[in-house]
């Protein structure tokens, strides 16, 4: 394998013996198995870092909205004479399908639902609990998520495209460590962000999992929804990503992506105009102007006073720490598919139309099953704490015409945003291991996707959802400075730019 690097070897080592780490019960290793200890050091981090999380998050949007107003948002992500590859079109629904597909789906109804009823600040089954939760879901997926993605994403485009620097993650601190980046940091860099990446994408492939497994027992009487099952999709869900990983970039996830998003906006739009239309988006309208009113506020609180940041805890902080962990990988993805595109023409792309698509993606699942539940007292939520969040898209379905038939649907559009994440993750792990590779070897990407199973797999029998979401907290943390330092970089690189000559972008156009 000549174009594999250290970080394959080591990155391998370490994932494989985490995996076989999860494999030994915990009667043999009491107080040494691997549910035991990701809890303790998931507490610590949580108790003394999350406020870092907070201040992390909110600063790379700061950064982001910067270099929208900037002159520096018309440097270009390449040659001042390059183009785009992608149409807008395509180029959102991959990095859209990379980036939350398999979140949204599962937790579309299940968030809204879970705050409704213990909101932050409220108390619950109240309309302010109703309007918190509505607010903090936008919140939560809106334009923090996506700015953690941009900074990754731009960075590592900025640098490969324009300065000609290899598409890993330790190139992009060259201007800070200078030829330290070549050796045993630089290495140590790119592991971290692999490590991020295969348990942030595990986390994701999990919560698929679980929702296939939870749907197919909700729909088929016959089907169990337990670790067996579960355990299954995965299987089948691995041969079919490889499948469509061994055809490349152009070919398979660029099919997927665009089936994805057309299939989602199909389901999205059915409930719509089926369901409450002019409730949800008087809800929309009305949540988005809260959401924007309450963003600074949002963005910075903890509620020291109240001494009791568990909620906070629960969710916003193991978001902020999913999104991180995460950014590596939908980064890499994002800025491989954006060559040619203007800095501001990407932050304003990835910043907001993923963000607008998942506002109303909620107002349309969760303002429906707040609907069912606050005028219609359907027992939405029963149904949740009985058999779980993964069941709740489900039993929302039920009650609309061709309920079965949405329920089959649903189950092929998560099916099909778990094999292109999946996919993307395997392409992106394999570029970082063999050295920025635009076209990383076949066997890289099928290592890679047999790992990332893998893990999902062992993380799920170890603990279920909990254990997935340590997993992330916890290879999120490192991950978090190497990206403080990546925007410091970045602006000390952006510095030596000079504008763009007026005549050169009007040829551009």
């Amino acid at each position: 394998m000549k174009k594999l690097s250290p970080v394959f070897t080591i990155s391998v080592t370490i994932t494989v013996l985490f995996i076989i780490w999860g494999l030994i019960p915990a009667d043999v290793l009491p107080t040494g198995n691997l549910e035991h200890v990701t809890k303790i050091v998931q507490g610590f981090i949580i108790e003394k870092f999350g406020w870092f999380y907070l201040l992390a998050a909110s600063s790379f949007l700061i950064f982001a909205l910067f270099l929208v107003l900037s002159r520096y948002g018309n440097v270009r992500l390449g040659k001042d004479s390059d183009k785009p590859e992608y149409s807008y079109l395509t180029w959102f629904a991959m990095l859209f399908s990379a980036g939350m597909g398999i979140g949204l789906v599962f937790w579309g109804v299940a968030e809204p639902m879970n705050h409704y009823y213990a909101p932050p600040f409220a108390e619950g089954q109240t309309p302010e609990a109703a309007r918190a939760a509505m607010r903090y879901s936008f919140f939560h997926w809106g334009l923090h998520p996506w700015a953690i993605y941009t900074v990754i994403g731009l960075a590592l485009a900025y640098f490969q495209f324009r300065k000609g620097q290899p598409g890993v993650i330790s190139s992009l601190l060259r201007p800070l460590l200078g030829d330290k980046v070549d050796g045993a940091i630089g290495t140590a860099v790119d592991c971290i962000a692999v490590f991020a990446t295969v348990f942030g994408v595990a986390t994701s492939l999990g919560l698929g999992a679980i929702q296939i497994s939870g749907g197919l027992s909700h729909t088929f009487s016959g089907i169990s929804n337990g670790f067996g099952t579960q355990l299954a999709v995965i299987a089948v869900a691995t041969v079919l990503f490889m499948l469509s990983a061994q055809t490349g970039l152009n070919k398979g996830i660029k099919f997927l992506s665009n089936f994805n998003i057309i299939l989602a906006i199909a389901l999205m739009l059915f409930l719509l105009f089926v369901g409450p239309t002019n409730f949800i988006m008087d809800l929309f309208t009305t949540t988005i102007g809260s959401y924007l009113q309450n963003l600074p506020s949002m963005s910075f609180r903890l509620s020291p006073f109240e001494q009791d940041i568990t909620w906070f805890q629960d969710w916003t902080i193991f978001y902020w720490a999913w999104w991180t962990a995460w950014a590596p990988f939908v980064g890499t993805f994002i800025a491989r598919i954006s060559k040619g595109r203007t800095i501001r023409e990407f932050v304003v792309g990835v910043l907001l139309v993923p963000t607008i698509f998942g506002a109303l993606w909620f107002s349309v699942f969760g303002g429906t099953g707040m609907y069912l539940e606050f005028f219609e007292h359907k027992g939405l939520m029963k149904v949740i704490e009985t058999s779980g969040s993964e069941v709740a898209l489900f039993s929302l379905l039920e009650n609309f015409p061709f309920s079965s038939v949405l329920s089959l649907l649903a189950i092929f559009l998560i099916s099909t945003f778990f094999i292109t994440s999946a996919d993307s993750a395997t392409f992106v792990l394999g570029m970082q291991t063999s050295n920025g590779s635009l076209n990383p070897p076949n066997r890289v990407k099928l290592a890679w996707g047999v790992i990332q199973s893998a893990s999902a797999a062992i993380l799920l029998w170890a603990g279920g959802l909990e254990a997935l979401q340590r997993a992330s907290i916890i290879a999120a943390l490192p991950f978090a400075v190497v990206m403080i330092l990546i925007v410091i970089s970045l602006i000390k690189v952006l510095k030596s730019e000079k504008a763009v000559p007026i005549k050169l972008k009007q040829e551009l156009k």
